[in-house]
């Protein structure tokens, strides 16, 4: 079944509907109208539920990368005395002079 096929079953569904709702009284036409609308956002909602539940889950998963990495690179810098971590950046390589 081809893309023009599948066009024009779609197009042709949207007439009957619009049909049978030309042929519907005021209130059954309100009435549709409003399960239509209701409908619509239903299926609205669920896609941008599953889409922002894709893109946390996505964001959480660099995030714990992220800080497992920070963790990784903290620990192998650091020489730990006793209670004392001491990193590399703190040891001092030439003396300072007093001033």
């Amino acid at each position: 079944m081809g893309v023009d096929k599948l066009f024009s079953i779609f197009v042709a569904a949207i007439c009957v509907v619009m049909l049978i709702r030309l042929a519907l009284g005021d209130a059954r036409r309100a009435r549709l109208d409003r399960a239509a609308i209701m409908a619509w956002g239903r299926v609205r909602r669920q896609a941008l539920l599953i889409w922002h539940w894709r893109r946390k889950r996505r964001s959480a998963a660099q995030a714990k990368q992220a800080a497992q990495e920070v963790i990784n690179r903290v620990r192998h810098r650091v020489e730990k005395e006793g209670n004392v971590l001491t990193p590399e950046a703190f040891k001092e390589k030439e003396p300072r002079k007093p001033h």
